[in-house]
């Protein structure tokens, strides 16, 4: 079911925030139950079979975990040969139905063989909810979980807002909320604030993503099928491909974050205006940063980090990027996606100790605004394979861009290419020098806590002002388009 459906937006929400602050009177045991079922009612909306394999991955997990912990207590030195098990299965069940038809393709290929599989359906979430499991399985080894509730751990992975595409949310920062009476308990900050957050992400979702996705989609569609591209049209559909995934995935989290604080949990951030980087170091602290973390923790420090010297950081750098590529999805272009910000992350990290070592003064302003230049450079370019369906497609991509026509700056038959650019710059503007939703967010809670404000005002000021956002973008939702991570 969609954040950005009438469905949702009408039905489902009303009706499972009336449910759950009145079933809360019942107590927190009964509330989380609502909220288990509603959340995977919610989830059984797209395709009531693969509920059985989200059920069967949480009771696995965590008795899996159970598991892992009495073997650490009895017989420790086989502790981490369980979570291996327990890794490797969720990986087994992840790999199966996400690249079973990209590796028999590559078979096919390299051995000139004709071997068939259909065509495997990709689970909704199961890229989220296994990469947050494997988080708790690795958690539990490290003796850092202190919650046995099976039915706060089946809302810590089914919770609808961050079920679908995140954030990844890792246990200590959500299992708590459970234990608190004020969670289950409406609250007037929680609702003004969860509204305008809401609001927020669907209007860059309906108004900014969705039109940006109408100067993107047909260069990249032309790209793919081999048709002939214009220079203009190369760099404009790039250009907004780049803005509208920024808009598409920060709005989904904006609406993620909004909807858990109406149901009064709290969210890590996702996003801290990523195209606002001098450097892709500083872009992957900004750009979705609980897959970040993720990858950091149990991936990056898991190969040795930076503690086995120079090379081998370099190695952990590109070993981390490339599967974090693969992640989002079976195909080379996602290969290649991670192959060259593991290059960046590296020439980044080269170029800092360089010019630690040679140069005494602190940056600059023009040098601050070259590296933001080449960091938002080296940014779209890596789009170009994240975004084309193709490899083929790609290259098809970067041959127009190379093809300088200055004789027609404008020239170019997919799209009205003055409109364009015109709603790319101002969105790219947006992008850049607008405060980001964490920040309004912090800024409008701040001024609500402060005791001299109106109670009126607290209740229904940001709720009211919000409220045009909604109806805007509620008034603007036409023929529905999918949040672009759902694929990944």
């Amino acid at each position: 079911m969609l954040f950005n459906s009438h469905e949702f937006i009408l039905l489902f929400l009303p009706l499972c925030l009336c449910g759950y602050f009145l079933i809360s009177k019942l107590g927190a045991r009964a509330a989380i139950s609502f909220l288990v079922l509603a959340s995977l009612g919610f989830y059984a909306w797209w395709k009531t079979e693969y509920l059985v394999l989200i059920i069967i991955s949480i009771v696995f997990n965590f008795a899996w975990a159970r598991c892992i912990e009495t073997v650490n207590q009895r017989h420790q030195p086989w502790a981490k040969f369980t979570l291996g098990i327990g890794v490797a299965l969720n990986l087994l069940a992840l790999g199966y139905y996400k690249y079973t038809n990209f590796l028999v393709d590559q078979l096919n290929w390299l051995a000139n063989t004709d071997y068939f599989i259909a065509k495997i359906a990709l689970p909704l979430a199961i890229s989220f909810f296994t990469f947050q499991q494997i988080a708790y399985l690795v958690d539990t080894y490290r003796k850092e979980i202190n919650e046995h509730s099976f039915l706060r751990y089946c809302l810590f992975v089914t919770f609808f807002p961050q079920l679908i595409a995140g954030p990844i949310v890792h246990h200590k920062e959500m299992l708590p909320q459970f234990e608190r009476n004020e969670t289950f308990k409406p609250h007037s900050l929680n609702f003004a604030l969860g509204l305008t957050l809401f609001s927020i992400g669907i209007f860059k979702k309906v108004v900014f993503a969705d039109n940006a996705a109408v100067f993107a989609t047909p260069v990249f569609n032309a790209a793919d099928a081999g048709a002939s591209i214009t220079f203009v049209e190369a760099w404009l559909g790039t250009s907004a491909y780049t803005l509208q995934l920024y808009f598409d995935f920060s709005g989904y989290t904006d609406m993620a974050l909004g909807l858990a604080m109406l149901f009064g949990i709290r969210l890590p951030d996702n996003f801290n205006s990523p195209y606002k980087s001098h450097s892709i170091v500083d872009f992957w602290r900004r750009w979705h940063i609980t897959l970040s973390r993720f990858l950091r923790d149990y991936l990056y420090i898991a190969l040795g980090g930076n503690r086995k010297g120079k090379s081998r950081r370099y190695v952990n750098l590109m070993a981390t990027m490339v599967l974090g590529g693969i992640w989002h999805g079976a195909g080379w272009n996602f290969m290649i996606w991670g192959f060259l910000h593991g290059s960046y992350l590296i020439i980044n990290h080269w170029w800092t100790a360089t010019r630690a070592r040679f140069v005494a003064s602190p940056i600059g302003k023009i040098e601050n605004a070259a590296y933001w230049a080449l960091t938002m450079l080296a940014v779209m370019v890596a789009w170009v394979f994240f975004r084309a369906e193709t490899t083929e497609g790609a290259f098809n991509i970067f041959n127009a861009m190379a093809a300088v026509d200055l004789n027609e700056p404008f020239k170019g038959t997919l799209f009205y290419t003055k409109k364009a650019f015109v709603i790319c710059t101002l969105l790219l503007i947006i992008a850049i020098f607008c405060p980001n939703s964490g920040q309004l967010t912090r800024y409008v809670e701040k001024r609500l806590t402060q005791p001299s404000v109106d109670k009126l005002w607290l209740i229904f000021g940001p709720a009211m002002v919000s409220a045009v956002g909604f109806v805007i973008s509620v008034g603007l939702i036409g023929q529905l388009s999918e949040f672009l991570y759902f694929n990944f």
